[in-house]
């Protein structure tokens, strides 16, 4: 089969046999791949460093026609993000990046907008004043890119207009906002105030407003947009994130 050639942010990396790695790739053109690097472990490899855990490099690709790894055969590094080499914070928000990309994506999916997010997110967590709001762009970003975005404005069992101007019905198994008809019997609900939910919405709207939401002082306090956006993607997960306690979320 044909090489492919791609961008890709490197995910995982596994130890196998003496000199190689198996890699997990979230790459632009063709989704998440895992591919086996022979001698990417050698003093001297061959991948000129382009397999360092979360790099972008440019790869190529022998796809297998079988089930089993594809083959790495070149990565050679493009973008290396130097505050995740001298901020914790920064490195631990960055493998959360990494986290969500593993487990959310199936294998060969491709997203290149999220992608191109991840990207973006990674090159700007040394930011500590806007971390946390990154990382919540983020995961609205992967919420939205893999169709798992809450609804903020119709109900999300019957598709009616929800007066959010107050508390609201947010359920998170039927996934977003709940008018008052269809509260009752689901399961997961918890209320949520018109203040957060108008937080998510500029959180997940292209452009800079999300920006300013750290200097007004009726949004200053970000925390139950933290628990909203927390609950869904623990609910899509199927479990609590791992890394969330090295974010002190």
């Amino acid at each position: 089969m044909a090489a492919n050639r791609s961008l890709a942010l490197v995910v995982r990396g596994v130890e196998v046999f003496e000199t190689s790695l198996v890699v997990t790739l979230f790459t632009r053109e063709l989704g998440k791949v895992a591919a086996l690097a022979k001698g990417g472990r050698r003093l001297k490899s061959p991948f000129q460093g382009g397999l360092d855990l979360l790099g972008v490099s440019d790869i190529v690709l022998l796809p297998k026609a079988s089930e089993s790894l594809d083959l790495l055969t070149e990565a050679a590094p493009v973008e290396r993000f130097a505050s995740l080499r001298r901020d914790l914070a920064a490195l631990y928000a960055g493998y959360y990046v990494a986290e969500l990309l593993t487990d959310l994506t199936d294998y060969h999916d491709p997203h290149p907008r999220l992608f191109d997010a991840a990207r973006i997110t990674l090159r700007h967590l040394g930011e500590p004043d806007l971390r946390a709001r990154r990382l919540l762009r983020f995961e609205l970003a992967c919420l939205r890119e893999l169709g798992f975005m809450p609804a903020l404005d119709l109900c999300a069992h019957c598709g009616n207009e929800v007066d959010t101007t107050g508390d609201v019905a947010f359920g998170l198994a039927t996934g977003g906002v709940l008018c008052p008809s269809c509260r009752p019997g689901q399961p997961h609900v918890v209320t949520v105030s018109s203040r957060t939910l108008e937080a998510i919405r500029v959180l997940a709207s292209p452009g800079q407003a999300w920006r300013e939401l750290a200097s007004e002082p009726r949004n200053s306090g970000l925390g139950p947009v933290r628990q909203t956006v927390g609950a869904v993607m623990s609910h899509v997960l199927g479990h609590r994130p791992r890394l969330w306690p090295y974010l002190g979320v």
